[in-house]
């Protein structure tokens, strides 16, 4: 089963099932479902229930890529894991992390699978980092590796574009983490039944050029050890976002480096699940402010 987020308006979005290449309107089915979907993923029966509205036959249009949004358009934390593929680590000149390094993502960086992806004003060093994520679909705290699978609503592709600059200056990542448009996922949520989480192809190709490519099987902490973990912290709710890490291959590991540039194309594919395809433009200044470092430049 996909569900995906479609724009009805600029800030409104509308949940749906994802069949072949038509959508179904939930709500439009089954007015007692919810229409977004950090809502609908806290249903308690819900996969009987949009299984009914798809093997209606009712609700359906055709997809249209363009109008999909991220599955979860506002998240309400949005959690990384970093150096998580002993690749990423030994390119980044590192030793093999004994603890997850996590940092936080802020919500305003999400933007959708086909959307454009902003080079900032304040820096040339834009990078791409293509991973798996998962997306909570219950409330809970303290829960074991052993339970975590029981949690987890689905699977997504992610770019966690990384500001690299603002990144390495602190020790803190949350910064170059965090610019708007830097946080792309989808295209839709395939849900946990569907998938095996620790056996999927990922691959990151820009402007047609494969320069990532690995298998979650190589994750050194999977999906359900960085659950027990972060639900010992805080309540994970539905909605929660975790991009589980990168492989080897990002931009910054060339010498020179590979940073991205207005025009380039990045597309983020996880066998199973799906792809995201966006374009790197400028951000534009602002009214009044002369644009900096790394504005409007190729």
């Amino acid at each position: 089963m996909k569900l995906a987020s479609i724009r009805s308006s600029a800030e409104t979005y509308r949940a749906v099932a994802v069949v072949d290449e038509e959508v179904v309107d939930l709500n439009g089915v089954d007015s007692s479902l919810p229409t977004e979907m950090t809502e609908l993923l806290g249903v308690t029966d819900l996969a009987e229930r949009v299984a009914a509205a798809v093997e209606s036959g009712q609700g359906r249009s055709p997809l249209d890529r363009r109008s999909l949004a991220a599955p979860v358009p506002r998240p309400r934390k949005f959690f990384g894991v970093g150096l998580n593929y002993a690749d990423h680590v030994a390119e980044a000149g590192l030793p093999t992390p004994e603890y997850p390094t996590v940092f936080a993502k802020m919500p305003t960086c999400v933007t959708g699978p086909y959307d454009d992806v902003e080079r900032p004003i304040v820096s040339e060093d834009l990078d791409y980092e293509g991973e798996m994520g998962f997306v909570i679909g219950k409330r809970c705290r303290h829960v074991s590796k052993e339970d975590a699978a029981g949690v987890i609503a689905g699977y997504v592709a992610i770019n966690d574009l990384s500001v690299r600059d603002y990144q390495l200056r602190a020790q803190q990542w949350t910064l170059g983490k965090s610019f708007d448009t830097h946080g792309p996922f989808g295209p839709w949520i395939v849900t946990a039944d569907e998938i095996d989480p620790h056996a999927l192809d990922l691959k990151t190709i820009v402007n047609g050029e494969t320069r990532q490519h690995s298998n979650t099987s190589n994750l050194i902490f999977d999906c359900f050890e960085q659950i027990e973990l972060l639900s010992s912290v805080c309540t994970l709710e539905p909605g929660d976002v975790v991009a589980t890490g990168t492989c080897g291959g990002v931009g910054l590991s060339f010498d020179p480096p590979r940073f991205l540039v207005p025009g380039d194309v990045v597309r983020v594919e996880i066998e199973g699940i799906g792809a995201l395809e966006n374009t790197v433009v400028a951000e534009q200044a602002p009214a009044g402010r002369a644009a900096g470092a790394g504005a409007g430049q190729a």
